[in-house]
């Protein structure tokens, strides 16, 4: 048994208890009923249940929700726009989305859906420093996806605070840029 004040009185038949918590003009509240002995507390039932209930309010503020963004790419890509794609994917990752890679066949493209599997690779591999694969390429009628989820530090998703900083960051897929010879 505890009291109101948080002091232990020690073990206590149940009638005591309830004319304790009576006399004190509070409830007597079972806080561990699977404990030897049961512990029980003297105290108002009503506050009891809002400090719960604004400590499950700030738990749920705190926890972190993903949004799912959709990156859609046909399998006859360039070079360059695959490259802005990625871009995109990457900004999404840094700001702590999960990204789905589409792959959208048209026509007979369907029957090439080898092109598609190399692509969604190519972006798993540019993408493996800040993502990670949580549901592997899968081809669903004309469409083939794969779905990514940020890469975790101790403190979330690695964030850039400013745009300026997101502009100035290292791109994780570019590769540098053959040199010329002239003929």
């Amino acid at each position: 048994m505890i009291d109101d004040n948080g002091h232990q009185l020690g073990i206590l038949a149940t009638e005591d208890a309830l004319a304790r918590a009576r006399t004190a003009g509070l409830d007597l509240i079972e806080v561990s009923p699977n404990a030897q002995p049961p512990v029980c507390k003297i105290a108002d039932y009503g506050r009891l249940k809002y400090e719960q209930s604004k400590k499950d309010k700030d738990a749920r503020k705190k926890q972190r929700h993903f949004e799912l963004k959709e990156v859609k790419l046909r399998p006859k890509i360039e070079t360059h726009d695959y490259e802005t794609k990625a871009r995109m994917a990457e900004r999404l990752l840094l700001d702590g989305s999960k990204i789905k890679v589409t792959i959208m066949f048209r026509g007979r493209e369907i029957t090439y859906t080898s092109f598609g599997r190399r692509l969604l690779d190519r972006m798993a591999e540019d993408l493996s420093p800040l993502a990670t694969v949580e549901r592997e390429a899968r081809l669903e009628g004309k469409n083939m996806f794969m779905i990514m989820a940020p890469r975790m530090t101790p403190t979330g998703p690695p964030k850039f605070s400013t745009p300026r900083e997101r502009e100035n960051r290292p791109i994780a897929h570019e590769t540098p840029a053959k040199e010329r010879t002239s003929a």
